[in-house]
């Protein structure tokens, strides 16, 4: 999908008002979250070494961006996600049951195609939080689910105080719906479709089980097989009635123990990770269980914010006929 504005699209907000909101947004929305999950904020990486497991994946095409580092005789990649690093400096700082952590994760993913959602820069607050075993269930998953969507919708109330000209309109309680589910309903559609469909009639969704193989064998999205536990994993979305699609907000999920790591290593065909640093940890039964995500920032900003592009609440990159379009309608990237 390439860039398109709505016909007749005009920013509620100007230049100046926007840059305040999103600093306000934020501010408003990570304190909520913290409270919600008693997280607490912590330093990350920006790039961490290719050779101990700990970068994600994501569907395993992504290239990641490589540099030397001369004074070290190694070289770096910029993170693709936190999703590992959070479960290790969870072990590492000592957090217990109950306490987790959130932190701002910055990363480049030069392959991203370029459209009204992607970018090649990406912002999101990754955060992670230690559970005991008997938590790993779909209950809790939903629990989380609803938290999380609770201070969204916060946020967003505190945010029209502010700008009482956002007229944008969320609803508060998600509607749960795994990948079966939904292939069962929707048969006919793809898989973008689908999530379309049941995004629009409910308003917002969480759609579980991201991974699982579904009838044609191959899952209903992409996901690293060494961090979420498919089965008990999933994606926010909230129906965008500017855009007329899906926006996924967050994906997240309770993360792999020691049996679900073999199983999906194995589902594939990756199992000569195990002798990575991060996976031999766990595999060990060194680390702790920990359900964890990553919450879009520019994704928030533009549902929030009524806004039809990202690149106008966040400065990247763009080609030139993204550039041209905005320019026609009136759009102002940053």
């Amino acid at each position: 999908m390439k860039s398109f504005i709505p016909q007749g699209y005009k920013s509620t907000l100007n230049l100046h008002d926007t840059q305040y909101a999103i600093g306000a947004l934020k501010r408003i929305f990570e304190d909520r979250l913290a409270g919600e999950l008693s997280l607490q904020r912590v330093s990350a990486p920006l790039f961490v070494s290719p050779d101990t497991g700990i970068n994600d994946d994501l569907n395993g095409i992504e290239r990641a961006v490589c540099f030397d580092v001369p004074y070290t005789g190694k070289d770096a990649v910029v993170v693709h996600s936190l999703a590992k690093w959070k479960r290790l400096a969870l072990w590492r700082y000592g957090f217990r049951p109950g306490e987790g952590l959130y932190t701002d994760m910055n990363a480049i993913r030069r392959d991203e195609e370029l459209d009204n959602l992607h970018s090649v820069y990406v912002d999101q607050w990754d955060w992670e939080k230690v559970i005991f075993r008997e938590q790993r269930t779909v209950e809790y998953l939903k629990d989380t689910v609803r938290k999380i969507c609770f201070a969204i919708y916060v946020a967003h109330n505190d945010l029209k105080g502010m700008f009482p000209e956002i007229d944008t309109q969320i609803p508060i309680e998600p509607y749960f719906i795994t990948s079966e589910e939904l292939e069962a309903k929707y048969p006919d559609l793809d898989r973008k479709a689908r999530e379309n469909a049941i995004t629009k009639e409910h308003g917002l969704v969480f759609l579980m089980k991201i991974g699982v193989p579904l009838k044609d064998g191959k899952p209903h999205d992409g996901r690293a097989p060494d961090y979420d536990d498919w089965q008990l994993n999933g994606d926010i979305l909230y129906w965008c009635d500017l855009l007329g699609c899906a926006l996924e907000i967050s994906s997240m999920g309770i993360r792999v123990d020691e049996a679900a790591m073999e199983r999906q290593l194995a589902a594939a065909n990756a199992l000569d990770r195990k002798s990575l640093y991060f996976h031999d940890l766990l595999l060990k039964g060194v680390l702790p269980y920990t359900i964890g995500g990553g919450i879009g920032q520019s994704r928030l900003c533009m549902l929030l914010l009524g806004k039809a592009h990202v690149g106008e609440v966040q400065s990247s990159i763009w080609d030139k006929e993204t550039i041209e379009l905005c320019e026609a309608a009136g759009v102002e990237l940053l």
